[in-house]
């Protein structure tokens, strides 16, 4: 799981204490929900999870477009020149790549461009379990 991932889902947790507020415990005083609690009340959604889908989603509108549009260029292009120094940012393509390993599909490319299919993918990487 990169770090990223896990900084958003701490800060979804945050963000739904705030939202639901604190609990009475059974002597009166009042305490923190639990991340089981948070977890019953946003009934086991994940953002992170959700992202990714989303992220899928959108990849296979895109790759549904013509060659020739302006979102397909970039989404395939590869920078040129020299970079600067230290490890270099991961591209899209990339991130989405390991999403695909990580679901189990080798072929995603010839797969989006069917919609059924992709709809199919889409549906699948809402309730994989390891996002």
């Amino acid at each position: 799981m990169a770090i990223r991932d896990e900084h958003l889902r701490i800060s979804e947790s945050r963000i739904l204490r705030k939202i639901f507020g604190p609990v009475r415990s059974e002597d009166g005083s009042w305490r923190i929900r639990k991340n089981c609690e948070l977890n019953e009340l946003n009934e086991n959604a994940d953002i992170v999870r959700f992202v990714k889908c989303r992220r899928i989603a959108w990849l296979g509108h895109v790759m549904q477009m013509d060659d020739k549009r302006r979102v397909t260029k970039v989404l395939e292009w590869k920078p040129t020149g020299t970079r600067i120094r230290g490890r270099p940012r991961k591209r899209r393509i990339v991130d989405i790549e390991e999403d695909m390993q990580i679901i189990g599909i080798k072929v995603w490319r010839k797969q989006s461009k069917e919609r059924a299919e992709w709809k199919r993918i889409t549906e699948k990487t809402k309730t994989h379990r390891g996002f």
